[in-house]
């Protein structure tokens, strides 16, 4: 049969070749073509006195150039007394960035307190570095790759930026344990990243002479009831994005007018109790109104046993709660290009300036931790009513200064 036999392929006679059949090349090379005209490389080989069959790959993907360099150098490491099927095997044992970075999030998740962190670790990967390298092999990453990850947001996002460098780091110190790669392509990268200042790195916050007025601009907002009310008990309460997203009604005391947040959902991961003031107790209840159920399953309809979400600010899925993208874009939306965590400052600021709080009151209400360890040690107090007192007249402020806030009605508009 033409082309079958010793003598060397051509690029034209390996295009056109229909018929089924075994074409030998040189240095046991072969273009396999099936009955069903697919077509591939392999290559016979000795290795180590035993006569294999290597695959190179489809003819789609490999021409006949390449298949012939990459028969020259198995063929160079057989006789050599090397192994290249157990080379080959190896390679492919080797897991993409992806798929690594998957394994180290399982592996490591157990171990982490915060619940938090472990859910970042990963969905910062998937939004920054998998669309860049997550198909690549980790033993192919190189630093112009992670530079090509970084660069973009280094000095936008840069909290963010620097947590993905940081996690990319994390899953190749694993891929170097495993033996998969020499060197780390996220570590040193400070002379090839632009420097960024401590002002540059500062959120976003809006003086808090404004905030009434966003306030306003936030009620009359065609958002959803569970947004709109989380926004403002954030602001209200000066509390973290996470701890008011996932804020749960057994938390709630609202006879006392107390919100009772557990260490483990807290930053220091130390118990904090939020003085409510009269319009969050407000804000609660209207969240009450419109507490979702969890969509029916087939054991609940059977026993007609649904419980309201157990979340105060449920996302659409009532089981989940609000993302703390869906309260940023919301203020941007607004006209406000700040960050929600800068409200936190707003409050900080507005108690600085227009208030005689003190120092330690004021830091108390954002669940900072002030003072040395023995300092801590005799300060056995959480200075809550003092808290109580300023909460209350920042509430005041934001219903009375800088322009009366009109409230509108909180209409539901369906899902969150």
């Amino acid at each position: 049969m033409a082309g079958k036999g010793s003598k060397g392929l051509s690029a034209a006679f390996v295009r056109t070749v229909s018929e089924p059949g075994r074409y030998g090349d040189a240095m046991g090379l072969c273009l396999i073509v099936t009955p069903a005209g697919s077509k591939r490389w392999v290559q016979r080989l000795t290795i180590r006195g035993k006569r294999v069959d290597l695959g190179l790959g489809p003819l789609a993907a490999v021409s006949l150039a390449e298949a012939r360099e990459k028969a020259a150098q198995n063929f160079k490491e057989a006789r050599s007394g090397g192994d290249p099927l157990r080379a080959k095997r190896e390679a492919q044992a080797i897991l993409t960035f992806e798929e690594a970075a998957r394994r180290v999030h399982a592996l490591h998740l157990p171990t982490w307190r915060n619940v938090k962190h472990g859910k970042d670790f990963i969905s910062s990967l998937e939004a920054y570095a998998f669309p860049r390298i997550g198909k690549m092999k980790v033993q192919d990453i190189t630093t112009a790759d992670v530079l090509a990850v970084l660069s973009p947001h280094w000095t936008q996002t840069h909290e963010t930026a620097r947590k993905v460098k940081q996690r990319i780091g994390t899953v190749m110190k694993w891929a170097i344990a495993q033996g998969w790669r020499q060197d780390n392509p996220a570590a040193n990268l400070d002379v090839a990243l632009p420097k960024v200042t401590r002002q540059a790195e500062r959120r976003k916050a809006l003086p808090y002479q404004e905030v009434s007025t966003f306030l306003a601009a936030l009620a009359a907002s065609g958002a959803t009831s569970a947004t709109k009310l989380a926004l403002e008990f954030l602001i209200l309460t000066a509390a973290r994005s996470g701890e008011v997203r996932e804020a749960r009604w057994d938390e709630i005391d609202m006879e006392a007018r107390v919100w009772e947040i557990p260490a483990a959902r807290m930053k220091m991961k130390r118990p904090h109790r939020v003085p409510l003031s009269p319009r969050a107790i407000e804000i609660l209840k209207e969240a009450e109104r419109f507490r979702p159920c969890p969509p029916a399953t087939p054991a609940t309809i059977a026993t007609r046993d649904r419980e309201p979400s157990p979340l105060i600010f449920a996302g659409r899925n009532p089981s989940r709660p609000l993302s703390d993208m869906t309260l940023s874009k919301l203020t941007k939306e607004l006209g406000f290009p700040v960050d929600v965590h800068g409200f936190r400052t707003s409050f900080r600021t507005w108690a600085q300036e227009r208030t005689s709080a003190l120092h330690e009151v004021a830091e108390a209400a954002l669940a900072h931790v002030v003072g040395s360890t023995v300092a801590q040690a005799y300060a056995r107090s959480d200075l809550f009513e003092k808290r109580r007192d300023l909460m209350e007249r920042w509430a005041a402020y934001l219903a009375e200064g800088e322009g009366k806030v009109i409230r509108v009605s909180f209409a539901d508009t369906g899902g969150a």
